[in-house]
């Protein structure tokens, strides 16, 4: 402890060089501690060692820093190439998943019945008073210990009554004696001339008394009469019932203990819980609760209406192959929209079922193979949003999120926000310390004036639709998403010039786009004979951030030659520039 609190002096007395690397990293690493005043000489060359020490340790901590800041990356859905504590965990997760198919543990239990549980009862207790084990000069049923206390009074009244001396306290258990008090004085006028019979009689009386309902055959003892066989009734009858097949639980129409495509599924739990198996366990069967109860099965097929297909639309892929979903969240300024929506628990709960039947259907497009892509692209757009002051559609849109969480796991591959307010950005900071850094690794934020830029970094332009920049538009267009798109960059006042050549007889088509325009735009046919004369294709005009749209230009020539786009930009930012061209054989 002593060292550590003495290199923070011995750092600030390092010399010139160390100081600066020093200063330089305080500068970077807002968590590292302002340098105390310099120390002497002497110190400074007893902790020479020490300097060093701290300096790597600051740029260890510097490495680190930047590794868990860098953009998320997906990892590998092949069994194969997990660690060894990720297969464990899967294949624990597989046995527990198992071990509940085949006990039905996947189904909600039903609420226990109150009635049936108290009819349960009795029969227990006169179980539990039936099996104690009797001494051997005693039958099987024996009385309570206050009938013992009233044994003694039998015995007088059969002695006053009949003048025959009453049997011993030890041959005559004392539930017979109850009994015979009762039936002696019924019986007594009777048997007044043989004691011998009077006994005989007594005893006769006893076993009658003493058996059940006559269910048994009348020669049976005592003994055996008064042990029904329940037991014996009961377990056979457990015993034949036949054990119930595993239970059958899909997700997303994938069996859970399947293939290669039910790991990629368990794995997404997995991940979720940070391969803590039994998190993953009460996560998965949690869900799978949740779809039956939710009809998730049952929802695919109703018809919900179309009203909200401007704010959540699915268009195109990223880069990488990801679909992307647009969330449009402007479009709920339209006031009856937003009633229609959000206007009562009805029309939100409409609208909450409607975002799981999308999401539900966007789910099952995805390839669940280890190398396929099973993950989305999410780009939400908060331009002209309502904001966090609308109660309706921040409830409405929490319950939506809460239930994403806890069902759908690990299906974000990237969260992009563009056109962000301010406020945005400060209620963002403050729910920041919450999110964990897998989960921030995926967001990114957009500024209106960097919404394009930041699109086109992981979405190329012809995949982008035309509203946010790009070049994808519906209908007949000469292009498709498939025809990819060159991008340049445009540098402050400067003029730019984009060629497609042409070596036959054709017709040339293209579509350009400068983002944010404001430049000037021409196009000409430059033929490749040196007496031939330019032709002009399109007039010199100003393009202003106003008319931000898709040029497109097409020319029909019957010579070799170039058609040359020129972009005069006067401004002084720079501008991105995206184009794409095609050649198509004409005749006369």
């Amino acid at each position: 402890m002593a060292e550590e609190t003495q290199k923070p002096e011995a750092s600030a007395a390092a010399p010139a060089e160390e100081v600066v690397v020093v200063e330089k990293e305080k500068a970077e690493e807002a968590t590292l501690p302002a340098a105390p005043e310099a120390a002497p000489p002497a110190v400074v060359e007893e902790k020479q060692g020490e300097v060093e020490a701290v300096e790597e340790t600051k740029v260890e901590e510097k490495e680190a820093k930047v590794i868990q800041s860098a953009s998320f990356k997906e990892e590998t859905n092949i069994v194969g190439e997990l660690p060894d504590a990720q297969k464990k965990a899967l294949e624990e997760f597989k046995l527990l998943i198992q071990e509940a198919l085949n006990k039905g543990g996947f189904s909600a239990p039903p609420p226990p019945p109150p009635a049936k549980e108290k009819d349960a009862k009795p029969p227990v207790e006169e179980k539990k008073e039936e099996d104690q084990p009797a001494p051997a000069a005693e039958t099987e049923e024996k009385a309570p210990e206050k009938v013992e206390t009233e044994a003694p009074a039998a015995p007088v009244e059969v002695k006053e009554e009949e003048k025959t001396p009453p049997p011993p306290p030890a041959e005559a258990p004392a539930s017979e004696t109850v009994v015979v008090e009762t039936e002696v004085v019924d019986k007594a006028p009777a048997v007044e001339d043989d004691g011998a019979k009077t006994v005989e009689a007594i005893e006769e009386s006893v076993v009658a008394v003493a058996d059940p309902p006559p269910a048994e055959k009348p020669e049976e003892t005592a003994s055996s009469s008064v042990e029904p066989e329940v037991v014996p009734k009961d377990e056979p009858k457990e015993a034949e019932v036949p054990p119930s097949p595993p239970e059958e639980v899909s997700i997303w129409g994938i069996p859970l203990l399947l293939d290669e495509r039910s790991d990629v599924i368990l794995l997404k739990f997995l991940r979720a819980r940070d391969f803590k198996v039994k998190d993953a366990f009460t996560m998965i069967k949690n869900t799978v609760i949740w779809r039956k109860e939710f009809g998730v099965e049952g929802l695919l097929e109703e018809d919900l209406g179309n009203e909200l297909e401007k704010v959540v639309f699915m268009h195109g892929h990223d880069k990488e192959g990801h679909p992307v979903c647009y969330n449009a969240y402007g479009e709920f300024q339209n006031k009856e929209l937003y009633q229609n929506t959000f206007g009562d628990d009805e029309k939100r709960s409409k609208f909450l079922r409607w975002r799981i039947q999308f999401l539900e259907k966007s789910i099952r497009k995805l390839d669940f193979s280890p190398t396929g892509i099973s993950t989305i692209v999410q780009v939400n757009d908060l331009k002209n949003s309502p904001g966090l002051g609308k109660r309706e559609l921040r409830q409405a849109t929490n319950h939506a999120l809460n239930l994403l969480q806890d069902n759908y796991p690990e299906f974000v591959a990237k969260q992009v926000f563009i056109n962000v307010p301010w406020w945005y950005l400060a209620f963002n900071r403050m729910i920041s310390p919450f999110l964990t850094q897998r989960t921030k690794s995926k967001f990114v934020f957009a500024s209106p004036s960097k919404s394009t830029d930041v699109l086109f970094r992981y979405i190329a332009p012809e995949q982008v639709p035309v509203q946010y920049g790009g070049l994808s538009r519906e209908g007949e267009q000469e292009f498709t998403d498939a025809d990819a798109a060159t991008e340049d960059i445009i540098k402050p006042a400067t003029k730019h010039t984009v060629e497609f050549p042409i070596t036959e007889k054709c017709a040339v088509v293209w579509e350009l786009r400068v983002v944010g325009w404001d430049v000037n735009y021409g196009a000409e046919f430059v033929p490749a004979a040196e007496d031939a004369y330019t032709v002009i294709v399109s007039k010199t005009r100003k393009v202003g951030p106003a008319d931000e749209t898709v040029i497109s230009g097409s020319f029909k020539t019957g010579e070799a030659g170039k058609i040359v786009v020129s972009i005069d930009n006067q401004s002084t930012k720079k501008k991105k520039v995206v184009y794409r061209s095609k050649v198509k054989p004409y005749s006369d």
